[in-house]
């Protein structure tokens, strides 16, 4: 049932993010985040720790209106990523995370597995065509610190 949630949830997130304008104007009549705005690459890189297989993800990405959004994989599947959040206008992001376990073998906690859902925050930074930022350690506990490259096309 909690699963469903989340994924409804997910599901309300996305089309809300998809048909809301954005009605934040600069000076000059232009949008105020076409610093950022335009086709981004995500590099997610998550580490071995311990039993924990290491692994790269490539992670198609937007931003329109200083609003970020990534998604890998397919909706309500295991695997899938979907990456949301705010550039504020120097460059710094709060950027969430959310996510079905693609497989046990490269998943964190002693109690998760595949088709768990999870989700962390992801602290960036972001420059005219260049940013970084790294994951939430969770509890700090089994958590391993994944980075993310963010770099425009």
């Amino acid at each position: 049932m909690k699963r469903l949630l989340v994924r409804v949830l997910l599901l309300g997130v996305m089309v809300f993010a998809q048909f809301t304008p954005s009605f934040a104007q600069t000076k000059e009549g232009g949008s105020s985040g076409a610093r950022f705005d335009g086709k981004w690459q995500t590099t997610l890189t998550c580490p071995e720790k311990g039993r924990t297989k290491g692994y790269v993800w490539e992670v198609p990405s937007l931003v329109k209106d200083s609003n970020f959004r990534g998604e890998h994989g397919t909706a309500g599947q295991p695997g899938y990523l979907l990456i949301v959040g705010k550039i504020a206008k120097n460059g710094t992001a709060k950027l969430s995370a959310t996510g079905i376990v693609a497989s046990r073998d490269y998943a964190t906690g002693v109690f998760t597995g595949k088709g768990d859902d999870y989700s962390y925050d992801i602290k960036a930074q972001f420059e005219d065509a260049h940013g970084t930022g790294t994951k939430g350690k969770g509890l700090g506990i089994e958590g391993r610190t994944c980075t993310y490259e963010f770099v425009k096309q």
